[in-house]
C-alpha cells in the first residue's frame, strides 16, 4: 500500500502524464483515423486485462508492464498474421503503431499512465486462491483471517474476484484491522477500531489462550514493535496458533507463529519447542531402557513428521527453538524482526524493448 507521499507523487506523475497525452491526441487522430479520444483509448487501453494475468502477475515497474503488455500484443499479432487474419483490430493496429512514430509516443506514455493508476494492485503478489484464508486459535477459540471474507450457504470465503483489488498489505497489522477475524459457521466477525485495539486481543486473548509463557513473552515484544514503527498498519502480522490444515476441529498440529512476509508471500514458521511440553517423559520407573528409548523414539519421529509436513505440504519453512534457545526471547523475536517490515516491490528492471519493437 502507497505512503501518503507516494500517492500524492502518483497523483501528479498521473497529471503530468495526461497533459503529455492532451498534447499529443490531435496529430495521433489525424495520422490515426481514429474518431476521437475513446475510440483510440479503447484500442490500446481497453484489454490490458486480457493481455496479462493480472490476477497473479506482480508488475514491478511502469517499465515492466509496457515489456508485458507489448510481448502479449506481438504475441495476438503474429498468431493472426500466421493464420491470415490480417483484419484482426490488434493486426490493424499494430500497423498504425508502425507506420507513425507520434501513435507509438501516445501509446508509450498512456501504457506507463495506465500502470500509475493501477499500481497497488498490479504491484502486489496476490495469494493464489487455496492460500487466501487462514484460520488460527485453539479449538472452540478459532478465527479466520481472509482477504475479501463473504459468508455463505453457512460459511466463511473469499470473494475470489477481488483480492487482486484488496488495498491493504496482504498479513499485514492493517489488513486484519479491515476485514477483522471471522468466527467460524457463524454470520459473525470480530473487528478492530485500532492498532492497539487488534494487539489487545493478539495477547491476551490468542497467545494468553495457548498457556504458553514463552508465546506471551514473544508477543509483548511484537506488540511493542508495531506500536514503536512510524506506520504499524504495514507491520506484517505476527499470526498465532496458525492451524495449517484449515478448519477443522480434529486439528492435528498448530505452528506457534506464523509469518508471511510482505514481498513474495513466503511462509516462515515460529515453533517454539521446550523439553517439557515436546519431549519430556513421564512414569518411567517401571519402564526399561528399550521402552523408554522406544517411546522417546516416537516422539522424536512424530515432531519431525509435522516439520517436515509443514514444508512438504504447505511450503511452510520452519525455525525450530529448543530449551537453550528459549533462554534468549530477545534473541529469538530478533530473527522474527527480519520477517515483519514490509520489503519494497518497486524493483526497477532496465527497459530496452520499446524503443525497436516496432521497428522490426
Amino acid at each position: 500500500m502507497l505512503t501518503e507521499e507516494e500517492q500524492k507523487a502518483r497523483k501528479k506523475i498521473h497529471g503530468e502524464l495526461t497533459a503529455q497525452l492532451k498534447v499529443l491526441l490531435p496529430i495521433v487522430l489525424e495520422k490515426t483515423g481514429f474518431v476521437s479520444v475513446h475510440s483510440l483509448n479503447a484500442k490500446i487501453g481497453g484489454k490490458y486485462g486480457h493481455y496479462l494475468d493480472v490476477r497473479n502477475a506482480v508488475v514491478n515497474s511502469p517499465e515492466h508492464f509496457i515489456t508485458l503488455w507489448l510481448e502479449a500484443f506481438k504475441d495476438i499479432v503474429d498468431n493472426f498474421k500466421s493464420v491470415g487474419q490480417a483484419s484482426r483490430t490488434e493486426v490493424e493496429t499494430f500497423e498504425l503503431l508502425k507506420a507513425h512514430k507520434e501513435f507509438q509516443d501516445y501509446l508509450y506514455i498512456f501504457l506507463k499512465r495506465t500502470y500509475i493508476k493501477y499500481v497497488d494492485s498490479l504491484s502486489k503478489r496476490k495469494p493464489p486462491t487455496n492460500d487466501s484464508e487462514m484460520w488460527i486459535g485453539q479449538k472452540n477459540a478459532n478465527y479466520g483471517i481472509l482477504v475479501t471474507p463473504g459468508f455463505r450457504n453457512g460459511n466463511w470465503e473469499n470473494d475470489k474476484s477481488e483480492i487482486r483489488h484488496f488495498k491493504p498489505r496482504y498479513w499485514s497489522i492493517g489488513h486484519v484491522l479491515q476485514t477483522g477475524l471471522c468466527i467460524p459457521g457463524k454470520l459473525s466477525k470480530i473487528t478492530f477500531s485500532s492498532v492497539d485495539q487488534y494487539l489487545t486481543f493478539f495477547k491476551d486473548v490468542i497467545v494468553r489462550n495457548s498457556g504458553s509463557p514463552y508465546e506471551y513473552q514473544i508477543a509483548e515484544r511484537y506488540c511493542d514493535f508495531v506500536k514503536a514503527s512510524s506506520n504499524p498498519r504495514e507491520i506484517a502480522l505476527l499470526i498465532p496458533e496458525f492451524r495449517y490444515e484449515g478448519i477443522d476441529v480434529q486439528h492435528i498440529y498448530r505452528l506457534d507463529f506464523t509469518n508471511i512476509e510482505s514481498k513474495d508471500l513466503n511462509k516462515i514458521g515460529f515453533e517454539l519447542s521446550p523439553w517439557s511440553s515436546h519431549g519430556y517423559l513421564s512414569k518411567t520407573n517401571q519402564m526399561t531402557q528399550a521402552q523408554i528409548n522406544e517411546i522417546a523414539k516416537d516422539n522424536f519421529e512424530r515432531e519431525m513428521r509435522k516439520h517436515k509436513d509443514f514444508f512438504k505440504k504447505h511450503g511452510i519453512f520452519t525455525l525450530i527453538y529448543t530449551d537453550k534457545d528459549l533462554t534468549d526471547i530477545d534473541g529469538i523475536f530478533n530473527d522474527m524482526k527480519k520477517y515483519l517490515e514490509p520489503a519494497s516491490v518497486g524493483t526497477q528492471i532496465k527497459f530496452y524493448i520499446y524503443n525497436d519493437f516496432f521497428n522490426r
